[in-house]
């Protein structure tokens, strides 16, 4: 069936069910009426199914496809807990009332049902109806594929037609909500306590990423839509709350892809007097602890991999990677060297350090190789304007990110607390912007004053929400665990 043929088809039954509507309410009954009292839902009558009992229920749900047979009719109905089967038979509900549901109730309306649970004779525990009332009509036909829908950009558009024609896509939505509640489980659990910082910046800060921009009319001013909670955070740690988390919606003005949407989930926290080792076995610890709670178990399928929460990461450096999964041997990463493996994988080298040339070549070469979760350390700190320098190498960022099924998943440091060093950076990174890098981030003349009143040893993480769900759920495509997620302006 084509699309027109399929819209001709959705447009004559659009028609019949309006046509219903209004033959309803010229006998003065309610299409969607108010609420009622229900005592159960559908995985609660299976649950509690005894079979030398009749116990009576009401529940509620969707009607999602229906079989009639003369004087009788199975229904099938579905709610947050999943579906059952209902029985309809004229000898119970009378001729009238049976007539009533022949006639105007259609696959897509919710509806109320009263009866006692019973088993068929294909063992399935259903309701015999003895009552039920219509309770919102749906005017449009159910999606033609009750296992799914095809087409993406209807997915994505009206999602809640994916939600109720497909439990994968329920239950993987479900999940993200129990990630999240068990991440935030976690940190409560560690005494860190739950903050809300602005999502309009007067100055965009706290990682380098191009911001949407958008005008105030009372103040008349510009402000931007947050591209991190970072600097407002640990100014809270500045103020003594010792231990803070959010969790954020932040905005970035980049492209999509099948790992990036311009407005995506960030957890975020902070804690005084640790550093980024002890925060690593944190996150260890953390994630480990989520994919137990979510899958029951530490081992996940990713894709064509197998993820093993519960083997220790790696940490290795971006040279150490490069060699294991870049397939660059070391004697071509020396300095006299490396410019030709650059040209080589097309990464810029003239005017850039050694170590950004490094940098740049795990980026084309080793990171979308990294399988294990693995903690990549050892980060140049020209790239990492927000980190402590390295006690031993003051080349090196105290820093970390973390990558799993070749996605970055984290980002953490030792917190700058210098605030000439923050300053100073802050200017480098304002000379990078008047050299037309767009991402390169503002002075915050107020993040420095606060440096100024003492930020004390802190570690910082940035874990992204959307990409660990797509691991726990072996989605390979970040828009399938984005409810709505961003996508071009559809023409009329």
């Amino acid at each position: 069936m084509d699309g027109k043929e399929h819209q001709h088809i959705e447009t004559n039954e659009h028609l019949v069910r309006e046509q219903k509507v209004q033959a309803l309410r010229a006998q003065n009954i309610e299409p969607w009426p108010e609420n009622i009292s229900l005592d159960a839902r559908c995985a609660d009558v299976i649950a509690t199914y005894k079979a030398d009992h009749e116990q009576e229920y009401t529940v509620a749900g969707r009607v999602m496809a229906i079989r009639g047979h003369g004087k009788s009719t199975f229904a099938t109905i579905q709610d947050r807990s999943g579906t059952l089967q209902v029985y309809f038979k004229q000898d119970a509900l009378g001729e009238t009332q049976y007539r009533f549901f022949s006639q105007y109730i259609d696959t897509g309306d919710s509806i109320m049902v009263s009866g006692g649970s019973f088993k068929t004779k294909m063992g399935e525990i259903s309701i015999a109806v003895k009552s039920f009332k219509l309770l919102s009509k749906s005017v449009r036909p159910l999606p033609a594929k009750f296992h799914g829908i095809v087409d993406q950009e209807t997915k994505y558009r009206q999602r809640y037609l994916d939600l109720m024609s497909d439990k994968e896509v329920r239950d993987r939505f479900i999940k993200r909500s129990h990630i999240v509640r068990g991440l935030r489980t976690f940190l409560d659990e560690h005494d860190f306590m739950e903050v809300e910082t602005p999502m309009l910046h007067p100055i965009p800060g706290g990682a380098t990423a191009r911001p949407f921009i958008t005008h105030h009319n009372a103040l008349d001013t510009d402000f931007y839509l947050r591209i991190a909670p970072e600097l407002y955070l640990k100014r809270l740690v500045v103020g003594g709350l010792e231990r803070v988390y959010e969790i954020n919606r932040n905005f970035r003005n980049e492209g999509v892809s099948t790992r990036h949407n311009p407005e995506f989930t960030m957890l975020e926290f902070y804690t005084a007097y640790q550093d980024y080792i002890y925060i690593m076995k944190f996150i260890e610890t953390m994630f480990r602890r989520v994919a137990h709670t979510v899958n029951g178990s530490g081992v996940a399928t990713y894709g064509d991999h197998i993820i093993n929460f519960d083997e220790p990461f790696d940490r290795i450096s971006p040279k150490e990677a490069i060699i294991r999964y870049g397939g660059i041997p070391a004697d071509q990463l020396t300095f006299d060297r490396i410019d030709v493996a650059c040209a080589t994988h097309k990464v810029p080298y003239e005017g850039v350090s050694h170590e950004k040339k490094v940098f740049g070549l795990f980026e084309a070469c080793a990171e979308r190789n990294i399988v294990k979760p693995t903690f990549i350390i050892d980060y140049p700190v020209e790239i990492s304007p927000l980190a402590k320098r390295d006690a031993q190498d003051h080349n090196k960022a105290a820093r970390f990110e973390l990558f799993i099924a070749g996605m970055e998943i984290g980002n953490g440091f030792n917190e700058l607390n210098d605030p000439y060093d923050q300053a100073e950076r802050f200017h480098q990174q304002v000379k990078a912007q008047d050299a037309g890098d767009q991402e390169a981030m503002h002075y915050d003349a107020d993040y420095i004053a606060a440096l100024e009143q003492g930020l004390p040893p802190t570690v910082g993480v940035g874990i992204g929400i959307d990409r660990l769900t797509m691991l726990l759920t072996n989605t390979t495509t970040i828009k399938e665990v984005i409810l709505f997620p961003a996508l071009k302006h559809q023409k009329s």
